[in-house]
């Protein structure tokens, strides 16, 4: 697979692999052999890039993720880039479902954090360190100056946010410099496209999350799907409900119809059409499915003009689209 770089100089595979579905979210968790056969699987497609977080886990083992990323990347891990997340926890008591973030960036938070993070994935450095999303009571200086502090003892090499805006992100760069940002991303979720000049002008790299819309933009879903409520967020996800996806047939033609003209699936469309607007963006869309996950790779070779690109966001703005999970 080509390769892409986010901030100065952190080479990545042109498409990441988000490892959550293999333990949260996304159903019941698998097993962990399988999960482990399809990360290493996932290397040997030419993925170099995988992203997990220390709380992409069940109530049972709310670290499992990070473990199973581990264990599977030990044998590779100098030919392989690890990203994870501090700073946040699922509020399991509160009885809701998906289950409320508190987050959580106290420097004492953070270096617990840490410690855990590398011990379970099988490492001495972490290569992307992402604050999972900002903490309203820690100043962003503070947390920039915890990560500068872990970059100079050698436990990371770079930093990121999650879910950042421009203040926050202006601030922080000025303590410590970030690599990347990791927002959600996608044709039903174009808010953070406002951020996009601030990127450039940083130099900061985005890692976009749920790039086609939870699965959504893939085209595989129809009316009458039902989802594990106790395991599966999509159960509660407004874009997957009988009613949007009438709402969202126009959009579903259109990467359809391209798909078609590009010799390409959906999904490949929609990742391309990222991808070609900036190099700096690095998708990292996941699956437990190995067919997929050739499939996603495949993306990286779809190219789309700058005509094409435009016209397909004039039909963007202009199009009927349901309510998609935020």
């Amino acid at each position: 697979m080509n390769t892409r770089v986010l901030g100065k100089d952190l080479e990545v595979s042109a498409i990441g692999l988000g490892c959550m579905g293999f333990s949260h979210a996304y159903g019941v968790p698998m097993e962990g052999r399988e999960a482990v056969r399809l990360l290493r699987r996932a290397a040997e497609l030419g993925y170099t890039f995988f992203d997990t977080a220390e709380v992409y886990g069940t109530p049972e083992d709310p670290h499992i993720n990070e473990q199973l990323v581990g264990e599977a990347l030990k044998p590779i891990r100098q030919k392989v880039l690890i990203s994870t997340k501090f700073g946040l926890r699922f509020d399991l008591e509160s009885g809701k479902i998906p289950y409320p973030l508190v987050p959580d960036s106290r420097p004492e938070t953070i270096r617990k954090s840490v410690e855990g993070s590398l011990r379970r994935l099988n490492t001495d450095h972490i290569d992307l360190y992402f604050q999972h999303r900002i903490d309203p009571k820690i100043p962003a200086e503070e947390v920039a100056g915890v990560m500068a502090e872990l970059i100079r003892e050698g436990k990371i090499t770079h930093w990121g946010v999650s879910e950042a805006n421009e203040e926050y992100l202006r601030r922080a760069c000025r303590v410590c410099q970030v690599t990347a940002v990791q927002n959600r991303y996608s044709m039903m979720a174009r808010y953070y496209e406002g951020l996009f000049p601030v990127l450039e002008e940083l130099g900061v790299g985005l890692v976009a999350f749920s790039p086609m819309a939870n699965g959504f933009l893939t085209g595989k879903y129809g009316k009458g799907e039902l989802f594990d409520r106790k395991y599966d967020y999509r159960a509660f996800m407004p874009q997957f409900t009988d009613r949007a996806i009438d709402q969202n047939q126009e959009l579903l033609s259109l990467l359809n119809r391209l798909a078609k003209q590009k010799n390409a699936t959906s999904a490949q469309i929609s990742l391309a059409w990222m991808m070609c607007k900036h190099s700096w963006i690095v998708p990292i869309p996941g699956t437990r499915k190995e067919e997929r996950m050739k499939e996603n790779a495949g993306a990286a070779d779809v190219q789309l003009t700058k005509q094409e690109l435009e016209k397909l966001d004039e039909a963007l703005d202009h199009m009927e689209m349901s309510s998609v999970y935020q």
